[in-house]
């Protein structure tokens, strides 16, 4: 987005003398300066596009991740997976608990922690998270279709950059 190439011009005045900014922003101007809004505004395009796309499987997005994560970690704990994805420890359980329901997680001892249990993708899972991972890559292309290979892996680096270090600053 090129701010810099908008003209701002005087306002004008309605039948209510209420001032309307002449340009092609929408008074938006400011707002477009702002990281927050501007993240926000992308998210809002790009989990609409996520939804769509993994809505299908009746999965939310924090399904999908958490389903996602143990098939890439077989084993992890649920433990592991709270700090993976900044879920609380009591969400993880229901949420655990609902996947299981599915027949989508199976439990198996830890090999290392007798007081732990790991977690793996069941076939149904394996199934579902085969085809749920495609879709969620086409969502990926079609909300960024007008970035190129090498901006999207630009933006995901900065995007990551950002909430990987967000529990540092106070």
């Amino acid at each position: 987005m090129n701010t810099t190439a908008r003209q701002v011009s005087a306002p004008r005045q309605t039948h209510e003398g209420v001032a309307v900014a002449a340009n092609d922003t929408g008074g938006t101007e400011y707002l477009e300066t702002l990281l927050g809004y501007n993240a926000s505004r992308a998210a809002h395009t790009l989990v609409s596009h996520f939804i769509r796309g993994v809505g299908s499987f009746e999965l939310r997005t924090v399904d999908f991740s958490v389903l996602s994560v143990i098939g890439h970690w077989p084993g992890v704990t649920s433990r592991q997976l709270c700090q993976q994805l900044n879920v609380l420890p009591p969400n993880m359980v229901v949420l655990l608990r609902e996947l299981d329901k599915r027949g989508l997680i199976e439990r198996q001892p830890h090999p290392t922690d007798r007081r732990a249990v790991g977690l793996l993708l069941s076939t149904r899972g394996k199934a579902l998270m085969k085809k749920a991972e495609k879709a969620a890559s086409e969502a990926d292309l079609k909300g960024t279709a007008h970035l190129s290979a090498a901006e999207r892996k630009t933006l995901t680096r900065l995007l990551q950059k950002i909430y990987m270090h967000a529990s540092h600053v106070s």
